[in-house]
């Protein structure tokens, strides 16, 4: 059964979606289940492991890992000279059950596509990141959160159950409470392939959200509003100004909200209040200067931007996208950085330890980080997943050039500061991050490791982000 390439045989160069840290890989695109289980025997068969330890032989002498639609930040979805396997063929949505709100697809099916099939008939996904480009198999692998953690957990608590192939090629149904499940839930794709999942769904009667929105005038302010009134809410975030300082520093504009009642539409829209229409822009340029972002025109940005919020609006109707989903209106939204990318650092420390994030987030205030994408949520209880990201606590996310002067010291304080209040960084948003960091942060690691070392002995499946931290 062939598999078909996306390109000649000759490696393909590849990045995250910060665009750092490119390498070369052969890319191969399986268009069905049954190629992929071909793909995994071919390069055994040619010896095409020894990411821990195989042989260095045949084609891809580097092992595998599986892709998405690239939008983990890092490595994590590269393998140099290996091979990655585009799991985007695997494409089908197999079933749906209306009535128990049930979604059968396979893995490469992406959020978006999901929401224009399950949307018409009264469901949503469970989560959702800041992007719906997000392949379901991806979801699973990096066990993807969204604005409503403190509620709903993560992406793989709704998952009902999995299809995976494993390296000795067998292909195994995994469930919740098993030792294979918690370890692909965040596994980064390094137990296996997941070839298809059963999640379950949220029911909605719109498409709608109504939205709260107010401004906070400093980090405290921000921080006991989400305490005290986060349970009302089934999904909230905070973008935060880290380039305000003195009596403004951490100064926020909270929106939270939740899927609007098909009471709440005006009569106009109750016609189809299930449409699901998002609008897209022109994508950004190739080509864009080194350097645009900076202190004073990201200082200028975050300045606008937080006057322009309204000091406090109840019940506004937005769409889906425009509350979830903002970004993706502007295709390649990514190019902005320039040529240098840029690095995504999200990190989590539990509530007992905000005196460490009001530290951070001093140090990158002070560090005038030209950061435009900086959000703060609350995390409910921890995930099942060994390498799940999320614990009860607060998770700060932003961006920063990769070019700005002294960067990896920087980020290194912050991890320093992080490790040190128990907390953790995501591994799908890392490129960079000290492996021996890695063992404080994920108390479960080395029955992680040990289950790899048993199921896949030979190393066929490993990635940069692997080796990286000796995963």
């Amino acid at each position: 059964m062939p598999v078909q390439q996306t390109t000649s045989p000759a490696p393909r160069l590849l990045t995250g979606w910060g665009r750092t840290a490119p390498s070369r890989s052969t890319v191969l695109r399986p268009e069905s289940p049954g190629e992929a289980v071909t793909a995994v025997a071919a390069l055994r068969a040619r010896g095409g492991c020894g990411g821990r330890g195989g042989t260095s032989r045949g084609l891809a002498p580097r092992g595998l890992i599986p892709r998405g639609l690239g939008r983990a930040y890092g490595d994590a979805a590269q393998n140099a000279g290996g091979t990655v396997l585009d799991a985007t063929g695997l494409d089908r949505v197999r079933s749906i059950d209306a009535e128990r709100g049930l979604v059968e697809c396979e893995a490469g099916v992406s959020l978006h596509r999901l929401m224009e099939v399950l949307l018409p008939l009264g469901w949503f996904v469970p989560v959702t990141p800041g992007t719906r480009y997000v392949t379901v198999g991806g979801a699973i692998g990096a066990d993807i959160h969204g604005k409503n953690h403190h509620v709903s957990g993560g992406f793989t608590r709704h998952v009902a159950s999995m299809e995976l192939l494993t390296a000795d090629g067998e292909v195994r149904t995994v469930t919740p409470g098993t030792d294979l499940f918690d370890a692909t839930a965040g596994g980064m794709g390094l137990t296996g392939l997941v070839l298809s999942a059963t999640v379950r769904l949220l029911p909605v009667e719109t498409s709608l959200m109504s939205v709260d929105t107010e401004r906070l005038p400093d980090l405290d302010a921000l921080l006991a509003r989400l305490a005290s009134t986060d349970h009302r809410y089934r999904y909230s975030v905070a973008w935060i100004d880290l380039l305000a300082r003195g009596t403004a520093a951490g100064r926020a504009v909270l929106t939270r909200g939740d899927h609007a009642p098909l009471e709440a539409l005006p009569k106009r829209l109750r016609a189809a209040p299930l449409a699901f229409r998002p609008g897209r822009l022109p994508p950004a340029p190739r080509a864009l200067p080194n350097g645009l972002l900076r202190s004073s025109t990201v200082g200028a940005f975050n300045k606008l931007w937080y006057h322009k919020a309204p000091r406090r609006r109840t019940g506004e109707l937005q769409k889906l996208a425009a509350f979830f989903h903002p970004l993706d209106g502007l295709p390649h939204w990514n190019r902005v950085y320039g040529s240098a990318g840029f690095v995504q650092w999200q990190c989590v420390v539990g509530y007992e330890h905000d005196d460490a994030l009001r530290r951070i987030v001093r140090l990158i205030s002070r560090r005038s980080c030209p950061s435009f994408l900086a959000v703060l949520k609350r995390f409910g209880e921890g995930d099942p997943g060994w390498l799940s990201f999320p614990k009860a606590g607060w998770t700060l996310a932003l961006d920063i050039p990769a070019g700005l002067p002294g960067l990896a010291g920087f980020l290194d304080e912050l991890d320093e500061e992080v490790a040190g209040a128990g907390g953790r960084l995501y591994l799908a948003k890392d490129a960079r991050m000290r492996p021996e960091l890695l063992a404080a942060m994920y108390p479960r690691l080395d029955d992680f490791r040990a289950l790899r070392a048993r199921l896949d002995p030979e190393g066929v499946f490993t990635s940069d982000l692997a080796r990286r931290l000796a995963l």
